[in-house]
């Protein structure tokens, strides 16, 4: 059952694949007329090298005039087959490499349009090694099946018309032998598929575990385990070099297999002709048994080719089907059809009866029901794991609501397209994110096309303007992936600037731009010292000044200026209303606010 999964499997994607081979079916047509082109010169040159021995009557005896015409065509024949050859390739490695590039970005494309879902469930390394590994490893039998496979299958039936041609009854013992050679070849082959698919479901765990790893060096070494993470890279690269020997092994009796029946037909060619030779009366002279051994041998050749093509074509097909899978994904759910975009935003938000859980059996947020005005600054404190962070997921639409919606403006978040939703938010995470450039094209990300100015005023009102001229070469520096050496308080401090541009606080209204009507901070400060806080804190209410805002912090002296706090715990709002009226319940809130400040007098 098992292997009718597999075979079912393969099935589907060599139909996949085939189909994205057929965008370029004119490239693969003048590569098939090539092939038999070159296939055909190259089969010619027996039927002339036998004539010019023909030509050799015996010693002393030899008939230049016409030896040297068939050695001028001879020579024709080899340029020409050179040349067909040699374009042929050029179009095959172009079709290989633009399918693959095809796939890559319908990868990334994918990539793009999955739910984060998807993306939290599975490890990041693991998805890298399909888009990068897998297809560089599909794209190498890809390309060996066009240059081997179609010149192989060609030669096969074209040696055939020759040989039929020439001597039937030879022809018939080739034709009788060859089903042995397919059968062995297949046999093998069938098997190997798993085998491969193994290897690359391996590689793609070990490509995972190096990423986690490298991406959390400092954590392993601080808490010393790094002798521990080196037994279970060596447990997986064990078992990686396990599959991969097997898959080889396996595959590598394909060859000598065949080369052993290929001999016998070879063999029986050549006793086969010789008697033929020494029949009285026969047709078949040393010319024509010389050019029919050149045959056997011709015939032969392409199924030790094949072989080692089915092989990698193996390698190949398993490394396709798991980057279909991921072209395959499920994606978000689509944007409704007819929703509008949002426009003249105020800022209304408003929860009614949602419920959310990530795993299905483990419920987070019950039945939450919230109000929020145009303008007003909410913040969410509660213990961690209490749904904080899920509300921002929820309001972004990383998540969908398992029941109940969310309306902005009145209407509801799932008739409001993604792109428009998304853009109304300003947002500044806890988890910090820059990408490889410059640290001007990290602060401009939301708005690539702003004046250095703005730039540098945003940079200003998130205090981060001093570290950066120190920086080597200022605003042009150019940074690694998630901010290389910075520090963690100044990676915050560069995000804190793209959302002060994006937010506005580094543009006059003259500027004519469409500011985000409302925003997002998620812990915006947690890696910053408190006097520079201090100083951020008013720059932030600046820019909240007229928007609606939603604050995630655990610093509760952060939120004191809040309209309204929202004090959560497992998944619902436990206490409501603001600083002062909180603390006077004497509740929830004020345990949390003590906490934090035993001692200190309000």
């Amino acid at each position: 059952m098992k292997r009718a999964n597999l075979g079912s499997v393969q099935s589907a994607t060599i139909k996949k694949v085939l189909g994205h081979i057929g965008r370029y079916r004119w490239l693969v047509l003048l590569s098939l007329l090539l092939s038999a082109a070159t296939v055909g010169l190259t089969l010619t040159v027996p039927i002339l090298v036998g004539q010019a021995i023909d030509g050799i009557i015996g010693a002393g005896a030899v008939r230049f005039d016409v030896i040297w015409p068939l050695l001028w065509r001879i020579g024709l024949c080899v340029a020409l087959t050179a040349l067909g050859q040699w374009v042929m390739n050029a179009i095959n490695n172009r079709i290989t490499f633009d399918v693959v590039r095809d796939l890559r970005e319908e990868a990334l494309a994918r990539i793009n349009r999955m739910p984060l879902s998807y993306i939290d469930a599975h490890p990041h390394g693991e998805i890298v090694s399909r888009v990068i590994a897998d297809a560089d490893q599909f794209a190498d039998g890809l390309l060996m099946g066009f240059t081997q496979l179609f010149s192989g299958v060609l030669t096969i039936l074209i040696t055939l018309a020759f040989m039929f041609s020439q001597n039937a009854m030879i022809a018939l013992v080739v034709v009788a032998v060859t089903p042995l050679s397919l059968f062995v070849a297949r046999f093998i082959a069938r098997r190997t598929y798993a085998m491969f698919q193994l290897q690359s479901q391996t590689r793609g765990e070990q490509t995972a575990f190096i990423d986690e790893r490298i991406g959390n060096l400092k954590v392993v070494q601080a808490y010393g385990r790094e002798a521990a993470e080196t037994a279970r890279f060596d447990e997986i690269n064990e078992r990686l070099k396990d599959c991969s020997m097997k898959a080889t092994f396996f595959s590598s009796l394909t060859n000598p297999c065949t080369r052993f029946v290929n001999s016998v037909v070879y063999a029986l060619v050549a006793l086969a002709g010789a008697l033929s030779a020494l029949t009285p009366g026969s047709a078949m002279t040393v010319g024509t048994l010389t050019a029919f051994l050149s045959y056997a041998n011709q015939y032969t050749k392409p199924f030790n080719e094949i072989s080692g093509v089915i092989t990698e074509l193996q390698n190949a097909v398993a490394c396709a089907a798991r980057l279909f899978e991921l072209i395959e994904a499920p994606t978000e759910i689509p944007d409704a059809k007819g929703a509008a975009p949002l426009v003249n935003v105020r800022g209304g938000v408003e929860w009614r009866g949602v419920d959310f859980s990530y795993v299905p059996e483990r419920p987070l947020i019950r039945d939450f029901n919230l109000s929020v005005q145009p303008g007003q600054r909410v913040a969410i404190v509660g213990p961690t794991g209490c749904g904080k962070t899920t509300l921002i997921n929820l309001l972004m639409r990383f998540y969908e609501p398992n029941a109940g919606s969310i309306a902005v403006d009145g209407r509801d978040t799932r008739d409001i397209p993604r792109h428009s939703l998304r853009a109304a938010y300003g947002m500044v995470l806890q988890d910090t994110w820059l990408k490889a450039g410059t640290i001007r094209e990290n602060i401009a990300m939301g708005m690539p096309d702003a004046r250095m100015a703005q730039v540098e005023a945003a940079a200003k009102a998130a205090h981060a303007h001093a570290f950066i001229q120190r920086l080597p070469d200022g605003y042009d520096t150019e940074i690694g992936e998630d901010g290389g050496l910075l520090s963690q308080g100044q990676k915050q401090l560069l995000c804190i600037a793209r959302v002060m541009l994006s937010g506005g606080v580094a543009m006059t209204g003259e500027d004519g731009l469409s500011l985000p009507p409302m925003l997002i901070l998620d812990e915006a400060t947690s890696s910053i010292d408190t006097r520079t806080e201090l100083k951020i804190q008013s720059a932030f209410a600046r820019m909240m000044k007229g928007r609606t805002s939603f604050i995630v912090a655990h610093r509760l002296s952060t939120i004191r200026e809040a309209d309204v706090i929202l004090v959560m715990k497992d998944g619902r709002i436990i206490e409501q209303g603001t600083h002062e009226s909180l603390l006077a319940q004497g509740g929830f809130y004020k345990k949390l606010y003590e906490s934090q400040f035993l001692g200190v007098r309000q």
